[in-house]
Formats: C-alpha cells, structure tokens, sequence
C-alpha cells in the first residue's frame, strides 16, 4: 500500500487531490458545519468541567502566570493557540480553516493590590483577575474530509496546556505541551487520534521551539495509514457475548493485582466511563448495536472516545489515543492476538 501524507488526501466529492499550496478561509466558530447536503448539529468535542471560551477572552480578560522565582512568563495559553493557528496556515494554505473551538477548566481567581481590604461581594470587575490552569482546543479543516462507514471524519488538529504540570514555584525551565493532529467525527465531533500523530509532551523553551516541533508533527503525519486503519475497524464485529465479556473484563481490569496487570495490555478508561460505554451500546442513536446484537469495532471505538469526553483536560488525549490502540488490539484478539485475548476470553 501507497503512503501518502496528509498534504495528499482526496476530496471525495471532486475527486482531485488538495493543493496545500492554495488559500485559506476562516469560518465562524460553532456554527453547524455543511457537508455535501448533510448539516452536523456541533458538539463540544470535550465535556467534563470545561466550558467554552473565545480566545479574545483568553487575550483580554486572564492574566499570564509566571515562574515566582524569576517572574519569567509562562508561554500563554493564547500563544499557544496562534502559534498553532501559523503553522495550520503554513502547512494547509488554501484550505478552509475554521476558528479555534476552545474549552478551559480549573479557573484560578485574584485581584488587583488596590482591592486587596475589599469584601468578595464589593469587587468591580476590573478588580478582579483569573486564568485557566487546563486549556484545550482544536482547529478543524473542514476542506480535508473522509467517509468511514458512513460517518464523515475531518481533519483536526489540536492541542492541550495544563499548569498543574509545570512547576511555577522555581524558575523558568522547559514548559510542557500536548499536541495532536487526526480526525473529528462529524455525526458525534469525537476525536479520532493515533499515536502517530500524537505527543504527549512536547518540551520547549520558547515560541520558536514550540513552532518547530508543531510543524515537524504536522508534516510527519500519515493520515492516509490513520484513515485505512479506522476503516479496517469497520470490517470487524464484536456479538453480544463478546461485547458483554468486554465490559466484564475491564470492569475487573483496574482491580487485578499488579503482577497480573502488567501482562495485560494498558486501558486508560475509568469505571464510569465504562458504564457510559455499556449503557451507549444499547441507547447511542449513532453507535448502538445492530438487530443481532452485534456489534463492528468502529462503532466500539466511538463509544470509547465519547465516554472519554468526561476527562479532565490533562488526561483527555492520552485516553483517546489508548482507545483507538485498544480497539486496533480488540481486532488482533478476534484474530487470535494473545495479548488482548483476555478482554475477550
């Protein structure tokens, strides 16, 4: 089989490979997304405790923490985002780009020195300062598209910043990023990431290194290998019995002894998450078993990425990356693979 990078994905729908060297056009931010004839009603890609903010607000309205030791700042969750807005446009020029989607948690609030004696219920607004420590967002190009048994997926890139895992305390050192680029179901706006195209720290130490490392992700990605091995996922049925032992199984995963743990593939979803992918197999209007009770593995993996959208933002992309190499190992188990044989035995 052919590699192809991303730059060379078809357009289904005129049949002729994008030109990465051609302009851009950005859209307005959540708004329903046409395909062909089909409207998508938009999502948030991630839930838990998060909300939804413009990167005006991030711009305007938060303060940028700094390393106390030497008052050194932070790389702002806003850099981050336009750094990753320059190197999308670089790489995807002439391309429909939209606006970023993102989505912040854990919110640390201040004030300003001149209202340091005021009572909480006295403080004007701009008195008052915050920022977010936990920062996700994604930016979808919605020009490069593909269908997957009848779901159509876009191409989407995105990234995560978490304060709690840099030390602010010391001095300034290397700053930690995650980074991802892959697909976005448009039917559920569930991510769809490989660990191909995944890092899950990115070490910099300024916009340049960040800039650099971006690109070089970009640019290394297959999309083609990502989009054949999702397709293949589609081809392979779990029955009820099977789907059952499933469930079973990684109920009892987190609870094995750790000697036995270790000889068994790693999964990242919690119990909770697991119950919403029990109750989604028999309730999801999209993803939900057949008339038989079975059920294709395409479908098993969405029902993992849509539990994970509970994740706290820091664990959110790593756990999305682990269901896509689970159901790829749930595969190989039906085809006799001993490693996630126990899942299913």
């Amino acid at each position: 089989m052919e590699i192809i990078s991303v730059a060379e994905i078809k357009n289904k729908e005129n049949k002729k490979v994008f030109n990465l060297s051609e302009g851009q056009l950005q859209v307005a931010p959540h708004q329903e997304i046409p395909s062909k004839n089909k409207v998508y009603q938009h999502n948030p890609f991630l839930e838990a405790n998060t909300k939804i903010v413009s990167l005006s607000t991030l711009k305007n309205d938060c303060i940028i923490p700094v390393f106390s030791k030497d008052n050194e700042k932070t790389l702002a969750h806003q850099e981050f985002i336009e750094i990753a807005q320059n190197c999308v446009s670089k790489v995807f020029s002439h391309h429909t780009i939209d606006l970023p989607e993102v989505r912040v948690s854990h919110q640390i609030k201040g004030r300003t020195s001149g209202a340091i004696y005021k009572p909480v219920n006295e403080l004007l607004e701009h008195e008052k300062t915050q920022y977010f420590e936990r920062m996700a967002f994604i930016i979808r190009i919605p020009s490069i598209t593909e269908n997957i048994n009848g779901n159509e997926v876009a191409l989407t890139v995105g990234g995560v910043r978490a304060y709690n895992q840099e030390n602010l305390y010391n001095r300034k050192s290397f700053e930690k990023f995650k980074f991802f680029i892959g697909f976005q179901n448009m039917v559920c706006c569930n991510l769809c990431i490989s660990t191909d195209g995944y890092q899950d720290e990115m070490r910099v130490g300024n916009y340049q290194e960040l800039q650099s490392k971006i690109l070089e992700l970009i640019q290394g990605y297959s999309a083609q290998n990502h989009l054949q091995e999702m397709k293949l996922l589609s081809q392979q049925n779990l029955s009820e019995q099977q789907f059952a032992q499933l469930i079973g199984r990684t109920r009892l995963y987190n609870y094995l002894p750790k000697k036995d743990k270790v000889q068994i593939p790693e999964l990242l979803l919690n119990d909770g998450q697991i119950s919403t992918v029990a109750k989604d197999y028999y309730l999801d209007e999209s993803f939900c078993r057949n008339s038989n009770g079975d059920i294709n593995l395409w479908n098993v993996y969405n029902l993992f990425t849509g539990a994970n959208k509970s994740s706290y933002i820091d664990s959110f992309l790593s756990r999305n990356v682990n269901a896509f190499d689970f159901t790829k190992g749930l595969a190989n188990a039906i085809n006799g693979d001993s490693n996630y044989h126990w899942f299913l035995s």
